[in-house]
């Protein structure tokens, strides 16, 4: 990345983090969340004017075998939504709580290599669709692809190479670290977890989300860059200065 391009993604992260600090202090983690969202897709819409649409849609799930990982606000936004959908989604037959339970048996403890070779599908996608998809975290929104062939390919091995969207992926990055950034400075656990088996730590333990915005870190154990959180704080603080 040049310098002027370095200088307006330190100017949007700056800008971003200020916003979520006011947003989490006056209304919560959860309004911070929605407004991460917001901000991703107008953003998203922006720097993707000029390129390549992407292939997307309702029924493509090949890349939903990835591991993937999310902030406290985001497991507990989903917890609640779990909760919340489950009576309704038992009348179809579905259970996705039990289905985050049995994925996390199987894939706990496993890296992104591993887990891609087990071709186990998210347990959110029923016949093509995410039943999350509302609530989906920003790991999964920043991951878009400019083909879908080559996705299916990726899944089933034969090609190693995928057109994935520059735009989705750096404004994901971006508004991630500047969520954490703001997390941290509200003294918030603010790191990101294996989203299977925090969920699981969330659902069995209806005071986590209380005990997280009481500066515990409930959802340690899927903890998935302890080795990067030093760096990761040190970066913070010197784009603060």
């Amino acid at each position: 990345m040049n310098d002027a391009a370095d200088h307006g993604a330190e100017a949007f992260f700056r800008e971003q983090r200020g916003a979520f600090e006011h947003t989490l202090s006056a209304a919560g983690p959860e309004a911070a969340l929605l407004q991460a969202w917001d901000s991703f897709d107008g953003n998203v819409g922006i720097q993707c004017e000029g390129q390549p649409p992407v292939a997307c849609g309702k029924g493509c799930a090949s890349c939903c075998e990835l591991r993937v990982t999310a902030l406290a606000p985001e497991v507990f936004v989903l917890a609640n939504y779990l909760r919340a959908t489950a009576p309704t989604l038992a009348g179809h037959g579905i259970d996705l709580i039990t289905a985050v339970r049995e994925i996390d048996a199987t894939t706990r403890g496993q890296d992104e290599t591993a887990r891609v070779a087990m071709h186990r599908r998210c347990a959110f996608v029923v016949k093509g669709v995410c039943l999350i998809h509302r609530a989906r975290p920003l790991a999964c929104r920043g991951h878009a692809s400019h083909d879908r062939r080559a996705c299916v390919d990726a899944a089933a091995g034969r090609v190693s190479e995928v057109p994935f969207s520059g735009p989705h992926r750096m404004v994901r990055m971006l508004l991630q670290s500047a969520l954490q950034a703001a997390l941290r400075q509200q003294g918030l656990a603010w790191g990101a977890y294996e989203l299977n088996h925090a969920l699981v730590l969330a659902l069995d333990a209806p005071d986590a989300q209380a005990a997280w915005l009481q500066g515990a870190d409930p959802l340690a154990e899927a903890a998935v860059d302890l080795d990067q959180r030093e760096a990761m704080a040190a970066g913070f603080d010197e784009i603060s200065r």
